[in-house]
């Protein structure tokens, strides 16, 4: 295969993975749709964050134009995280927010339960679904994710906790202006919406990974490909006393998988030992 070839066979694989991830940013949006029309706009109820915002405001004029508020609040953020984040992640973002508002407007308003708090629980599990997919996809949702996660990557904070913060204002708003019962019920929704955005999200989860091996130089080589730095350490088998090398390094949960890939393409015997960080301080290389 000569070079040209070679350069085609990855444009065209990385045209095929981006076709890919804006199919997933199109579903994603269709679930955050359907988690508003489907579950909390019948009930009136809310999400949080700019589909909080948009709520609230058709609740209190004309709830028809909810997907009309929802756009126009996203435009300037979207324009905004256009400077700080980064085009590719926008693009999906603003692909989302387009889509987001096309469903908005097809899918039927339809009250799928009579109980407000299924209607928040489900609700919040299929836009968290939605966001979390998006998140994944190398986009968002737009509004508060977008700050989510400019916010993310400067501090090391999970992104559904970020986003909690900022609905918990957007349903202190709703007590205030229309009851205790709706913001209480859409405290139970962003709680929900919480938890499983962390749960899909997992980019923040950081991992330390112990690996003892005799392949030192075959295996630094390979684990240099990565993302991320690795620290040697000359060890010693306490029941063998043979000398073994032990390589340290933290990654994050998403990337676990490649890394595991990579020592057992060296390494199928290595002794690898997984711990959940809690806390890094120093020089920690975070992927966009």
């Amino acid at each position: 295969m000569n070079m040209r070839q070679l350069e085609s066979r990855v444009a065209a694989n990385a045209a095929a993975r981006t076709a890919m991830e804006m199919c997933v940013v199109v579903f994603s949006a269709f679930l955050v749709a359907a988690g508003l029309r489907l579950f909390l706009i019948p009930h009136q109820l809310l999400s949080g964050g700019v589909a909080g915002t948009a709520s609230v405001i058709g609740y209190l004029t004309n709830p028809k134009y909810i997907s009309l508020f929802y756009f126009g609040i996203n435009l300037p953020i979207l324009l905004w995280g256009l400077v700080a984040v980064g085009k590719k992640y926008i693009f999906f973002s603003m692909l989302s927010v387009a889509s987001t508002t096309w469903f908005l407007n097809v899918i039927p308003l339809v009250k799928l339960t009579q109980d407000p708090i299924l209607a928040s629980i489900f609700g919040g599990v299929i836009m968290a679904g939605g966001i979390g997919l998006s998140l994944r996809a190398g986009g968002s949702t737009g509004g508060f994710d977008i700050l989510g996660s400019i916010i993310t990557r400067k501090h090391d904070v999970p992104m559904g906790t970020v986003l909690f913060v900022m609905d918990g204002l957007v349903i202190l708003t709703l007590g205030f202006m229309k009851s205790w019962d709706s913001a209480l019920y859409a405290m139970l929704c962003t709680f929900v919406k919480t938890r499983v955005v962390n749960m899909i999200y997992i980019r923040h989860v950081k991992l330390t990974c112990f690996i003892v091996t005799k392949h030192r130089e075959e295996m630094l080589e390979r684990l240099n490909r990565l993302p991320h730095g690795v620290t040697v350490v000359n060890a010693e088998g306490g029941y063998s006393h043979e000398g073994n090398t032990m390589l340290m390094t933290v990654t994050t949960r998403y990337e676990l998988a490649e890394l595991r890939k990579a020592i057992r393409e060296i390494d199928s015997s290595a002794f690898v030992n997984v711990l959940e960080t809690v806390e890094i301080m120093g020089r920690f290389r975070r992927l966009a």
